[in-house]
């Protein structure tokens, strides 16, 4: 698989028809078409504002509230978000720790005061994936107090005493025992250049928490694995503190052998699929649900139990997966394809078509390692020519400076750096 750098512009014209969405269960409601897209054909004569586009990973939402953008979502008739279902996965990863907790208590609570401490990397307080993990991490545990109708997801600092009013201590009853649960400190994991998720900045504060609070760290959770395993290699794998991250990254499934608690799967065979599948079937012009939740001329197609369709949101959203020492063998290669939808498409019905796409930051360990070799996998089993770029983290312009002719490309997938900074791309393609 290779990388592509941006080199030249496809001639040729195509008629090109709009898919519209509905919503049954699942997935999208059958659309009729009045006209399908010529095979073979280049997108040159359709207007960039009226080319497929898939936002993907970071979902276009206000950062502090929650809230969809819609506009962004709806930019045209072949806008569409992939991503994972972050309160389910939040929700599981909460589980996965309480649950390690309830059945290695004997050896959990390592200086016997009846206490059991954890510390929390936060990857970005304006992100939803993080706020939703740590959401998790707070009700599964008992330490999360209300906060605009949520639990607060906010960083604490640091909370000995448990004293905080932005947590509370959590009780658990195990084997007759009660014991409470305190969040000794959490963290944005954010460096000084302005990148979050930073799994540097997660080594450096577990080096800084241990010196603080000693064997009174009895879990060390994290929002992500690089941060995770940032702290794991640091500290917490050689005192033997089980540690518990998200996203299943080949290092972080690796290392529960050696002692790493545990990890999510957020599914990113199916996203990486989902990502360019959307593009492939907008591009053809033909149903949205075809090799999704519709078996295509090759087989592919995907189970309800990998993914959910959330029409009025416009998002595709697939499931998690706890990845523990019991499965996580499984797990070992986090990008191979999903065996489901790895049949090539025939280039003779589907041809090449080009896709600008960029990864918001080439140092991530997930996007990097993960997601974006499996897109590298599918691009050539969907007939895509994809030109990956990568951003440097920070700034949105970083990356949208390196859109300068999006008339150059059939299609787009977008991994912003905010949230929130959805027009800086739609008004490129607007122009």
């Amino acid at each position: 698989m290779k990388n592509k750098i941006v080199c030249f512009v496809m001639a040729g014209l195509m008629a090109f028809s709009l898919v519209a969405c509905g919503g049954k269960g699942n997935t999208p409601d059958d659309v009729g078409k009045d006209s399908k897209q010529e095979s073979g054909s280049a997108s040159m004569n359709v207007a960039n504002k009226d080319k497929p586009l898939v936002w993907f990973n970071r979902q276009p939402s206000n950062s502090s509230t929650g809230e969809l953008d819609m506009a962004a979502l709806s930019f045209n008739d072949d806008t569409y978000y992939v991503g994972f279902d972050a309160n389910q996965g939040a929700q599981l990863q909460g589980t996965m720790v309480k649950e390690y907790i309830e059945a290695n208590i004997d050896k959990i609570d390592r200086n016997g005061d009846g206490v059991i401490g954890y510390v929390l990397a936060i990857g970005d307080i304006g992100h939803n994936d993080s706020i939703a993990r740590t959401r998790g991490i707070r009700m599964a545990l008992g330490t999360g107090v209300e906060k605009d109708g949520g639990i607060n997801s906010d960083p604490v600092g640091t909370n000995t005493d448990g004293s905080s009013n932005m947590v509370k201590d959590g009780n658990m009853e195990i084997g007759g025992k009660n014991y409470v649960v305190r969040e000794l400190a959490s963290q944005e994991m954010k460096n000084s250049a302005g990148a979050t998720w930073d799994a540097a900045t997660a080594g450096n504060a577990i080096g800084t928490w241990s010196s603080s609070f000693g064997d009174a760290i009895d879990v060390v959770i994290s929002n992500n694995d690089g941060m995770g395993m940032s702290m794991f290699n640091a500290w917490s794998k050689d005192n033997k503190v089980p540690t518990f991250g998200y996203d299943a990254n080949n290092d972080a499934v690796a290392a529960i052998a050696e002692g790493y608690g545990g990890t999510i799967s957020q599914h990113a065979d199916v996203q990486a699929y989902l990502t360019l599948r959307v593009l492939r079937n907008a591009l053809d012009g033909v149903d949205i649900d075809t090799g999704i939740g519709k078996e295509d001329e090759a087989g592919n197609v995907l189970s309800d139990d990998v993914y959910v369709y959330k029409a009025d949101e416009r998002s595709y959203y697939a499931l998690n997966v706890a990845v523990t020492a019991e499965n996580y063998e499984d797990y070992l290669d986090s990008t191979k394809v999903y065996g489901p939808v790895s049949a090539k498409l025939d280039e003779g019905k589907h041809a090449t078509k080009k896709v600008w796409l960029d990864i918001y930051n080439a140092s991530d360990n997930f996007l990097s390692s993960t997601y974006q070799p499996l897109l590298q996998n599918y691009d050539d089993l969907l007939n895509l020519d994809v030109d990956y770029i990568g951003g440097d983290g920070q700034t949105e312009s970083n990356i949208t400076n390196r859109l300068g002719n999006p008339g150059q490309y059939d299609a787009y997938a977008i991994n912003m750096v905010k949230t929130d900074n959805a027009a800086s791309y739609t008004s490129l393609l607007s122009q």
